[in-house]
């Protein structure tokens, strides 16, 4: 049998039931896989659903990964992940649909943080828990092959889920609560905290143990060919200028800082770098930096999901010279070429930058060490052409103060030639998902425009702060789209009319579900406080209690760990049941002292 191998080397466990084998051990071998013997596991690809069971049902976000945006979105079939197919630039597909890290054989793995669907709640952050650290009674939950425990924060309860319902965590998503639903209550709150700490925490681990992988193997970079200068190639020609048409700027030797960044020069301001037998400063001249090679120290090091990137040894100040991009210069016939031969030899990493519209530096072959500077949605560095001796030449400069041992990075982009586009790992909190896609928020270009966005987003919020009289998403689905609102005064709930098994919208003076009893249609005196169920006084018991999440009355359908409700908790539940059905008969008018058995 030929065994599909994720890994690169050391011991194995193999599927019993299908080619696919992983490492032995906790960071390799996906969870949900059933261990058998040293070597051999039951993969989660071969999980099963369970019929009637809530929390087996596949479920898709309602947003993009790419853009954050709703609408008319191509669905994964396998995970949670949804994408428009113009996001994608790819044609609608036939039949099943998989996304690129489900093609790819990518798991949930073992301490990692993820977003948990469960039941109607909004999506919510947990960590995957290994089976053999959680409590006696959770491992005797019934699971199957293919799910695993999930421990989420803000509560510290347990579920056992699958694949279909989760989807990874990213830096920044504690700030991107627009995606996981509005209104944030306290235990929610908490969730997203504790969840942005361990995700730091698990990075931090995952990087340390990189770096010693990488020490014990002696990794080190792809082999290239280090240059100074710009190699042409072919056809491609290096322009040098005649000394009579560099441009002489006015700075004077005995000024304070001749030509430099606190400086009037006017070759500066224009890009356009000193020669040294022009400037009228001579040798105490400081914008030379290209024809010096006055670079920043660097060093090249390996980061946890990209590679191998760029970190400065010392500070940098704002504007700094940082480095030149340096590599063979080739026209577009050439560029082209290479890229086809790197996507028939399956090769991933690409170096080139347009020069101008008829030359292109492609750093693979041959570079310095800025061809390992990594994008960034919100970069550090940015690219600058200068005009170098008559000729275009790409310096790296500092966007900000940057301290040592900080990772540089500017932003690619880039132009996809290839067939769909690159994920982006950057993990900025602005990231686009995708290179070549524009980031989601770009800062503001100067401190001035950065004050008065700030200045006016405040006067807004001011303006704002009113209580909204309709909530934005159907209280059934707890998507959002064309729904229909109920007229009770007080009522914020709208729906789905599809979500109520309502042929067309409702005229007139119409209540919602949530009013009426589910068993006989009378006046609800107690509701599930998460979806429409309710019931009045002589249907409420043994309905409705205290759920095990975050506290609130609910139904049966949402417990996290099953539809059975917690004994020590049914006393709370019948107590919370009472005073609401105190307040329906203060509302009613009725006696102000009410005894409830």
């Amino acid at each position: 049998m030929k065994f599909t191998v994720f890994c690169v080397s050391g011991q194995l466990t193999r599927c019993i039931r299908c080619p696919v084998a992983y490492h032995a051990n906790d960071y390799c071998t996906p969870a949900g896989s059933v261990t058998l013997t040293d070597s051999n596991i039951v993969c989660p690809n071969h999980f099963t659903p369970r019929k009637g069971c809530r929390n087996h049902e596949h479920v898709n976000v309602s947003w993009c990964f790419v853009c954050s945006e709703g609408g008319s979105l191509l669905c994964c079939e396998s995970c949670p992940a949804a994408f428009h197919r113009e996001c994608l630039n790819i044609d609608m597909p036939e039949g099943s649909w998989y996304c690129n890290d489900c093609r790819a054989g990518k798991k949930p793995h073992y301490k990692e943080v993820v977003w948990v669907k469960v039941g109607r709640y909004r999506w919510w952050p947990a960590e995957v828990s290994n089976p053999k650290d959680i409590p006696e009674n959770i491992l005797r939950m019934r699971h199957d092959v293919g799910e695993f425990p999930v421990l989420f924060f803000g509560s510290n309860d347990y579920l056992w889920t699958y694949q279909a319902r989760v989807f990874p965590y990213m830096e920044g998503d504690a700030n991107s609560k627009e995606k996981m639903g509005k209104g944030v209550d306290s235990t929610y709150k908490k969730a997203l905290e504790e969840a942005a700490v361990r995700f730091k925490e698990l990075q931090a681990e995952k990087e340390l143990r990189q770096l010693q992988e990488d020490r014990r193997n002696h990794k080190k970079p792809p082999p290239y060919k280090h240059i100074k200068v710009n190699k042409p190639i072919g056809k491609v020609l290096i322009i040098s200028a005649d000394l009579s048409e560099i441009p002489r700027c006015n700075c004077k030797a005995t000024d304070e800082n001749p030509c430099g960044m606190d400086s009037e020069c006017i070759n500066r301001m224009l890009l356009y770098e000193c020669h040294p037998q022009v400037c009228p400063a001579g040798e105490r001249c400081q914008n030379q930096c290209f024809t010096k090679r006055q670079y920043c120290q660097v060093e090249i090091f390996r980061t946890l999901s990209r590679g191998w990137g760029l970190h400065c040894v010392h500070d940098i100040k704002k504007g700094g010279f940082v480095n030149e991009y340096v590599g063979e210069v080739i026209d577009e016939e050439e560029c082209r070429a290479r890229i086809k031969h790197a996507q028939e030899n399956n090769i991933g990493n690409f170096y080139m930058l347009t020069l101008d519209k008829d030359r292109i530096i492609d750093a693979g072959p041959k570079g310095n060490e800025a061809r390992f500077m990594n994008h960034s949605c919100q970069p550090n560095c940015e690219t600058q052409k200068w005009t170098v001796n008559g000729d275009t030449r790409v310096g790296l400069f500092a966007l900000t103060d940057i301290p040592a041992g900080t990772e540089l990075t500017f932003n690619y982009n880039l132009e996809c030639l290839g067939n769909g586009k690159t994920v982006c790992k950057c993990g900025a909190s602005n990231c686009s998902g995708f290179l070549g896609v524009r980031p989601k928020n770009n800062p503001p270009s100067d401190d001035k425009s950065r004050k008065m966005k700030k200045k006016s987003q405040l006067k807004r919020k001011s303006q704002q702060e009113v209580i909204k009289e309709r909530e934005d998403e159907c209280f059934s689905c707890g998507d959002g789209g064309q729904v229909v609102s109920c007229k009770r005064p007080g009522c914020p709930k709208v729906y789905h009319a599809d979500c109520l098994n309502l042929t067309k919208r409702p005229a007139g003076r119409w209540e919602c579900p949530w009013h009426q009893c589910d068993l006989c249609g009378q006046e609800a005196a107690s509701f599930c406080e998460m979806c429409p169920s309710s019931y009045c006084v002589e249907h409420r018991d043994g309905m409705l209690f205290i759920s095990k999440l975050d506290g609130r009355l609910s139904c049966s359908e949402h417990d996290p760990c099953g539809p059975e409700p917690l004994e020590q908790r049914l006393f709370l539940a019948r107590q919370f049941i009472k005073a609401q059905s105190i307040l329906w008969f203060l509302r009613k008018g009725y006696m102000h002292t009410v005894h409830i058995t």
